[in-house]
């Protein structure tokens, strides 16, 4: 938020609870401090600086810029081999840094609705310097063994002299190091127009990727995020003025906020500044939260760091650097070699052949069917995506990402992800009484594991909702799904050929507990180790009847006259043979108001049916034949 900008007050250094007493997520505003005891004219030259971005911004607006390519170098200072991270961990970080300045985190679904409408992708991409600033070849890693046990803000780490490791150009590279900060600190920066021997980023080998070392609750590589966030000319979200709201992040957009946040409030909001009703911008990287709360910059941030890279910018030097072309330079080729490995009912690790001149590499994925790509991006050549689906076709494409270029993107690859893990957690339910309660609206997986099995499940219609179906989907063999209702009877079967799916659908149910059975159709068509899929959907509104639910009956209700009637009516039935049936009235709570037993003869039968002292409203009648039964609505009314 932009507010009266006291630049004195917004490097104080604060301390606002006990839990920063214990971690100093950040060390920027002492080292700037320090720095403006040391070097007088630094203080005017941040003034200068800000007075740049101020313009760069009202004469560029948003929409008008190009991605910048940043080189890194990643000095990683140890006394112990556990302070030497591993190159992958390393890794690890730049691809975190890439996914949140472009936002493609994964957590970017987390930022809180009021804030998504300047939720930014910042245009900065970070790759490994493939040359060093002699043109040697180079990982981007260099790794130096020191005898000091740790390390402070005090800037000795970036001198060989002092056991730690001297800077790269910085006018060619963002210069990252990665020690043992001690007990408390977690990282440091310094901001643009310091001296050149001392510019770059500390963070903690603790707090560096989010593998290997990387220690909760600081383990998603969010430190050096924000670190990086002031290289880039980011002060605090808060202003740095303790706990007033005086203090200027010298951004428009983010909301007036009164001091830092520890932990992870969401999804609680926290006013302070007369910043309501959204109030404070806690999941912001330039905040203090937890690595698993920060997921945004905002439009305001991102217009302030690409100042910058603008003509007379203060690191625009850095645009025109070829420290992430290898020597010899090379031109911009699309990947090579895409497979998919490790592939689960949710997730695959995407892989493709490193590629000629590469900086990082940009990824799109999606289901075949799918009309929308999801990008990610990756310094390595594969990637870890989450968030599939079971049984589905996906096909991703690669495109790399040079120094000042990049290649097309490759042709598809595709991929199908595994069906779901087949638990049957019904058994033993091999009958009616053996029955296994599942949940309506919801899919179920069973397993027929032999021929003769017969898989009983039953659920609950409790709100006389008259209207259901049940899907049987996903079969491995040929299956068939019959229907009970309330009082045992088969009302409903489905019986079609081949694995296609099953449905039943019942307008005419009523309150109770039904049974639906699932069987193979034969000894011989069952299938040991695939699941099949039933839902069992229940509501008001009327399902689409369809063909593969047939009544199996010995005979069909097929017509009830008068109707609506004053309680005497005619039931018509078409019988298959000559049997007793009985003939049963209920209301729709399943209270049995008429019941009589009579003789069907095969063919067409008509029973004139009198019920006495029944009430206005809507019932259901039912013809029961045996272990069968068929079922009409009527409604009375007198």
């Amino acid at each position: 938020m932009r507010k009266l900008f006291l630049l004195s007050a917004v490097f104080a250094l604060t301390a606002t609870s006990a839990f920063s007493q214990l971690i100093n997520r950040c060390g920027t505003t002492e080292s700037m401090n320090q720095l403006f005891l040391d070097n007088p004219g630094y203080r005017e030259q941040l003034q200068q600086i800000d007075e740049f971005t101020n313009q760069f911004i009202a004469n560029n607006p948003e929409g008008t810029r190009s991605v910048v390519n940043i080189p890194v170098v990643v000095h990683v200072v140890y006394n112990t081999t556990t302070e030497n991270i591993s190159d992958a961990q390393v890794l690890s970080q730049i691809e975190i840094l890439n996914e949140d300045f472009r936002r493609l985190n994964a957590d970017a679904n987390e930022t809180p609705a009021v804030f998504l409408g300047i939720a930014a992708d910042c245009e900065i991409n970070f790759c490994l310097a493939a040359q060093d600033p002699s043109g040697n070849a180079t990982n981007g890693i260099t790794r130096t063994s020191t005898t000091k046990t740790s390390f402070s803000s005090n800037n000795n780490v970036k001198f060989t002299a002092q056991g730690g490791k001297d800077i790269w150009d910085r006018s060619k590279y963002l210069n990252i190091w990665v020690c043992d900060l001690g007990s408390s600190l977690l990282g440091y920066a310094q901001f643009p127009g310091g001296p050149a021997n001392t510019d770059g980023v500390v963070i903690h080998y603790k707090y560096t990727g989010d593998i290997g070392t990387a220690t909760p609750p600081y383990q998603y590589g969010r430190s050096a995020t924000h670190e990086v966030g002031h290289w880039l000319n980011l002060y605090h979200i808060w202003g740095d003025d303790g706990n007033g709201c005086n203090g200027s992040d010298q951004v428009a957009d983010t909301p007036n906020q009164a001091n830092e946040t520890y932990g992870c409030p969401l999804p609680t909001i926290r006013i302070s500044c007369t910043n309501g009703p959204n109030g404070d911008m806690y999941s912001n990287y330039m905040d203090y939260t937890d690595d698993g709360c920060m997921n945004v910059f905002s439009t305001g941030q991102k217009n302030r760091m690409q100042a910058l890279f603008g003509v007379g910018g203060s690191r625009v030097s850095i645009t025109t650097s070829n420290g992430c072309v290898p020597p010899g330079g090379g031109t911009c080729n699309v990947p090579a070699g895409l497979n998919a490995t490790a592939i689960t009912t949710t997730t695959a690790t995407l892989n493709w052949g490193a590629a000629t001149g590469a900086v990082s590499y940009n990824i799109q994925y999606k289901a075949v069917s799918s009309g929308t790509w999801i990008p990610t991006t990756s310094a390595t050549t594969s990637k870890a995506i989450t968030g599939l689906s079971a049984s589905t076709l996906y096909e991703f494409q690669v495109q790399t990402v040079c120094a000042s270029s990049s290649s097309a993107f490759s042709t598809s690859t595709n991929f199908t992800t595994s069906a779901p893990a087949c638990t049957d957690a019904y058994e033993p339910n091999n009958s009616k009484g053996a029955a296994k309660p599942i949940a309506v609206g919801v899919d179920v997986f069973g397993l027929i594991n032999v021929g003769t099995d017969k898989d009983f499940l039953s659920f609950a219609n409790t709100v006389s909702q008259p209207n259901m179906e049940l899907t049987l989907s996903s079969l491995p063999a040929n299956y068939h799904l019959d229907l009970y209702d309330p009082s045992g009877v088969k009302i409903f079967a489905s019986k079609t050929a081949g694995t296609a799916d099953e449905v039943i659908t019942n307008n005419t149910a009523v309150v109770g507990t039904y049974i639906a059975r699932v069987y193979p159709a034969n000894t011989s068509t069952f299938n040991a180790s695939d699941c099949y899929t039933l839902n069992v959907q229940i509501g008001n509104s009327p399902f689409r009847t369809v063909e593969m639910a047939v009544p199996a009956l010995g005979g069909e209700m097929t017509n009830i006259y008068p109707n609506p009637s004053n309680g005497n009516m005619v039931v018509e039935y078409s019988s298959i043979s000559n049997s007793s049936v009985q003939l049963i009235a209920y209301d729709m709570m399943g209270r049995v108001v008429f019941s009589e037993v009579s003789f069907a003869t095969e063919g067409t039968n008509s029973f004139n049916v009198n019920i006495n002292n029944i009430s206005t409203g809507i019932y259901m009648f039912e013809v029961r034949n045996g272990n069968e039964a068929s079922r009409m609505k009527f409604s009375v009314a007198k």
